[in-house]
This record gives C-alpha cells, structure tokens and sequence, in this order.
C-alpha cells in the first residue's frame, strides 16, 4: 500500500466528524505547504506494540538530541487521539510561543508547546491554526 493510500485509510477509519474534520486539515496544511515530504506513522515500535496513535506528517525538519545525534522527522503532524485531534508543530524554539500566542485566541482547544489538541474544528479559528502552522513552518526553515 502505498502512503497516500495508507493516510487516506487511516482519515477513513475515523468516525466520520472527525474524518471530515482530518480531510479538511489534510487539504489546508497541503495547501500551506504543496510540495512537502509526506509521512504515515502507524503509532507502532519495531516490536510491533502499540506506541502512540497513529499520525500523518507533513515536511522535513531534524530533531536534534542533547548528546548530539540527530533525527529526520517531519515538521507538522496531525493525529486523531480519544477527544479529537492534535496538531502538532515541531521546530519552534521558544516553547511558550504557541501558548502566549494562540492559547486564549484559538478558541476550544488546549494549546502547548508544540500541540494544539482540540475536539473539532467549528470549535477553534481555522485562520489562527493556519497562522500558528505557518508560523512553525518559518521558524524551522529559518535555522
């Protein structure tokens, strides 16, 4: 199978506000970055356990570690988890930035220094989501 089939599957597995809502997301985050890198994480450890759930991802950016090593992975995620979906923005230094920024204005949504987890879309600004992605997406390509 091969990626955009297993994103698709995975969208479609979901109950269907939330695929609708992911579809969505899925198009707005192509549409801000066109010719990105995409990922399928299946949220599975090379033992075959259960990890985390499952996320597509959207661009490059590396992860580098504090005793030096570092690691290709993608820069924007989306994830569905129990209560709705996470959107993950990966690559912004300042970790409160999100919080300060988007926290009080986003709407519904619990907002950290990375992710912005909400239950469903009608419930935050898709216009200041956009902002804090594109945000994310200028900071990493900056370094």
């Amino acid at each position: 199978m091969d990626l955009q089939q297993q994103i698709q599957e995975y969208i479609a597995s979901q109950p269907t506000a939330k695929q609708s809502d992911m579809q969505e997301l899925h198009h707005i985050i192509l549409e801000l970055m066109p010719a990105c890198k995409l990922w399928f994480l299946d949220g599975k450890n090379s033992e075959n356990k259960i990890v985390s759930n499952p996320n597509i991802g959207y661009g490059l950016h590396t992860i580098k570690y504090a005793d030096g090593k570092t690691k290709t992975f993608y820069q924007i995620g989306m994830s569905a988890n129990t209560t709705g979906i996470s959107i993950y923005i990966l690559g912004i230094n300042d970790k409160t930035y999100l919080t300060k920024t988007y926290g009080k204005t986003i709407g519904k949504a619990s907002v950290t220094g990375y992710c912005i987890k909400f239950k469903t879309l009608k419930e935050i600004s898709i216009e200041l989501l956009k902002e804090a992605i594109q945000y994310g997406i200028k900071t990493s390509h900056k370094r």
